[in-house]
Parts: C-alpha cells; sequence; structure tokens
C-alpha cells in the first residue's frame, strides 16, 4: 500500500512553510501527501501580511472528502487560526479516526507574524490536544501555552513537557531551535520517560518552514509505520540536513525556506 499523509494547516505564498512545507516534506520521504487547506496567507520571507481563514464548513469538506476515498495513514495538523476551525477539526478527527495525529501548535511565524487568534489558543488545548498523538510546540510555544517563561533549563522543559502531556496528548516532543549553546536539543517526553535528542545548530538564517516541515517529517514516519521514537529520530535527522543545505538556495529577501529536497538536488 501507498503510504498517505493528510496536512491540514495554512497555505503559505511564498511555498516555504505551511501546506506547501508539508507536501514536500512528505513527498521528499516517499509519502503521497494530501492536504486541508485551514487559511491563505499572504506571506514571504519577511513576513506575513493577510491571513483569509478557510470557512469552517468548507474545512469540514476537505477532510470528508480525503478520509472517504484515501487510506489516510497519519494526519499533520498545523496552522488553525480560528476556534470554528478547530472545532471543525476535531469533529472531523473523531468522526474518522485516523491512527496518529501530530499536532504542531503553530502560534507565531518565523517573522515573527502572529497565525492563531489569542481566543483560539484554549480551543486548541481542550479540544485538539486530547487527540494527538504528538504534539511538537517549539520553547516559546511551550511557554505561550501554559503562560510561563521560556524554559531555560532542562528540568524547565521536562516540567513543561509534563504540564503538556497531562493536557491529553500521548506524547510531547520540545523542541530547542530558539535555545542556546552548540546543539539544538528537542525533548521527546511521554508517560514513561524525557528523552533529549541533540544535533548541532546550524548557524543559517534560512529556517522558515522548519517547525512545519519537521512535524510533516514526523507524520511521514508514522504513515510509513514507524514507531514515535524513531519517526522523531530519523525526522530529526532529515530536518537537521535541510537546514544544512538552506544556504544553497537564494529565494527571498529575508528567512529563506529550508532545503527539502537536498538529497535529490
Amino acid at each position: 500500500m501507498t503510504p498517505v499523509a493528510l496536512t491540514i494547516a495554512g497555505s503559505d505564498s511564498s511555498g516555504g512553510a505551511g501546506i506547501q512545507a508539508d507536501l514536500k516534506s512528505f513527498a521528499a520521504l516517499g509519502v503521497y501527501g494530501a492536504s486541508a487547506i485551514t487559511a491563505l496567507t499572504a506571506q514571504n520571507t519577511t513576513g506575513v501580511s493577510g491571513i483569509h481563514p478557510v470557512p469552517a464548513s468548507f474545512v469540514t469538506a476537505q477532510i470528508d472528502a480525503v478520509f472517504s476515498d484515501l487510506d489516510v495513514g497519519a494526519v499533520k495538523i498545523g496552522m488553525v487560526a480560528q476556534a470554528e476551525t478547530i472545532v471543525a477539526i476535531a469533529d472531523g478527527l473523531k468522526r474518522w479516526a485516523p491512527r496518529h495525529v501530530v499536532l504542531d501548535p503553530v502560534m507565531v511565524a518565523t517573522s515573527g507574524d502572529r497565525l492563531l487568534a489569542a481566543e483560539a489558543v484554549d480551543a486548541l488545548k481542550t479540544m485538539l490536544f486530547p487527540l494527538a498523538s504528538l504534539i511538537t510546540p517549539n520553547l516559546p510555544e511551550a511557554a505561550a501555552l501554559l503562560n510561563e517563561p521560556v524554559a531555560a533549563s532542562e528540568a524547565d522543559v521536562a516540567r513543561q513537557g509534563r504540564q503538556l502531556l497531562a493536557m491529553g496528548c500521548r506524547a510531547v516532543l520540545v523542541k530547542g531551535g530558539h535555545g542556546h549553546g552548540a546543539d539544538s536539543i528537542d525533548y521527546l517526553i511521554d508517560g514513561a520517560r524525557s528523552i533529549a535528542l541533540a544535533a548541532p545548530r546550524i548557524a543559517t538564517a534560512n529556517t522558515h518552514g522548519t517547525g512545519c516541515s519537521l512535524s510533516s517529517a514526523i507524520a511521514a514516519g508514522l504513515a510509513k509505520g514507524e514507531g514515535m521514537e524513531t519517526a522523531v529520530r530519523n525526522a530529526k535527522a532529515w530536518i537537521s540536513d535541510a537546514i544544512a543545505a538552506a544556504d544553497r538556495f537564494a529565494v527571498g529577501r529575508g528567512h529563506g525556506p529550508v532545503h527539502h529536497f537536498h538529497k535529490y538536488y
């Protein structure tokens, strides 16, 4: 069977993040990608100039169209934009019961622009976290979700990860890309353990779409039948290579994209 993954996320008109990054990630890792678009953004490497949410009823129509025909092995959820969309996604996931759900709680773009309405944060936590196999916040997102300062130590990261785990998801990956030091350390936390996953920190400004791409790569691994830890480790290795190859591109005047197809050109 062909492995299939579905991304439920916003569109990035510049192609570096959102559903475009998700579909590139799926394809790069040998998985067929489908999509349900939650919002259109007018966006480039320097920032977001506009957001046009897709009506919740049409988000539902897209989700139902995909699941009624394709054998979806994993779902990645990215930008959800507003509370009504969250309700539609939660209802769709309950209706179709996918095997794996990777939720990237996208709140702010790399450029600093807000992508999730403030009033929708509670809905994200109460309606989607309990349906997620894995959530993938970065350090600032984890802190914002808990109304706490950004974690400054491994102990703080583990504590915040356990607090997020208590909201109902099965595992948490706290991403350390916004941290400091020679290594970028992500922490995979489930009910039994906390695993530190380190990779050398790469000096580049071209990091647009990193979070989207990592969560999609994890979903791709799960769609192919990998276990959670294996999927996370493989995805981290792949995104590290994609970031390292990002400077091969000369795209835009701001934070350029990572190189999803670094293995091929």
